[in-house]
């Protein structure tokens, strides 16, 4: 993975940051036993992730490649 830039785009760092902001909400509100605000920390946790989603359909994102899969290396189709 360290070859592909795997998570180094914008979009994969704003959702990561947005769902850290969501666990650390929810979790004071865990210790705090407020159940309001642990579910809020768990709605900002989705945000994070729609909003990862919606910068990379705006191109933010990693790029697909479709020549070949990431389980399969490039050049086993070509010795058939």
């Amino acid at each position: 993975m360290a070859g592909s830039s795997h998570g180094h785009t914008p979009a994969a760092w704003a959702g990561v940051i947005i769902a850290f902001i969501g666990f650390c909400v929810s979790g004071a509100f865990t210790v705090m036993a407020q159940p309001v605000g642990f579910w809020a920390g768990m709605v900002i946790i989705a945000l994070g992730g729609v909003v990862g989603g919606v910068m990379r359909q705006m191109g933010l994102g990693q790029p697909k490649t479709p020549a070949h899969s990431a389980h399969q290396p490039a050049s086993a189709g070509a010795d058939l």
